[in-house]
């Protein structure tokens, strides 16, 4: 899953960024609102986490200007403003959720968690493939009902070859929009967590699920393509 973090305080948005990563979330980072408007235009996102005082376009706006487009992307508003009054404006513009500054980032994580529960799914909340299967709102996936001990990393791997069964997809696309890192030509990172991947999803059954397509990227092939 995807969420934008519209705030321009440079360390908060580097701390929010990096737990979210780590808890296995794709973000974007946008410093000011109008930045942070375009981009949420732009993209789909599941989750958009909004500070208020922002420069050139305050949070209030940004929000207001969104759910004014038709924009129903969950909003959690982040922010030192801590009256019941901005609270309540703050969930009248049409924000799901607002947390005051300064936070928890466990209580965050599991706002985050809440809000997107609550919010309509875009896409399939259990995927299934032959004997694979993943349940993407408890981060948790079994093969032929054994329990796959995957990191963050991994998991989110797994989901997209899923998502993109019989479909080649490279090494850039899996470091660029997959874990939402930059992709090195020079490094070996994806290939490295790929093997490992395999030796959880694959080595210890018969049946091999994911394959290496030379000098393009990966591909994961299998009897039955059935999405649940």
């Amino acid at each position: 899953m995807r969420i934008l973090v519209i705030e321009d305080e440079k360390k908060t948005a580097a701390f929010l960024a990096k737990g979210l990563r780590e808890a296995g979330f794709a973000v974007d980072l946008a410093r000011d609102g109008e930045t942070g408007l375009e981009q949420a235009r732009a993209t789909k996102f599941d989750l958009l986490i909004v500070d208020i005082m922002l420069p050139h376009k305050d949070g209030w706006e940004v929000v207001a200007e969104l759910r004014g487009d038709g924009v129903r992307t969950p909003i959690l508003f982040l922010t030192a403003r801590d009256s019941v009054r901005d609270r309540v404006k703050g969930l009248e513009l049409g924000a799901d959720d607002y947390l005051v500054k300064p936070f928890a980032f466990s209580e965050l994580l599991a706002r985050v968690r809440s809000v997107l529960r609550r919010a309509p799914q875009r896409q399939a909340e259990r995927l299934r493939i032959d004997d694979l299967e993943i349940d993407m709102r408890r981060h948790k996936a079994t093969r032929s009902g054994t329990p796959l001990n995957l990191t963050p990393k991994e998991f989110l791997l797994l989901a997209h070859l899923v998502r993109s069964a019989g479909e080649v997809v490279s090494r850039a696309e899996i470091a660029e929009q997959v874990w939402d890192i930059g992709f090195k030509t020079d490094t070996n990172v994806v290939d490295v967590v790929v093997r490992r991947l395999r030796a959880k999803v694959d080595d210890p059954f018969k049946t091999k699920l994911i394959h290496t397509i030379r000098g393009v990227g990966y591909i994961l092939i299998a009897r039955e393509n059935r999405i649940t």
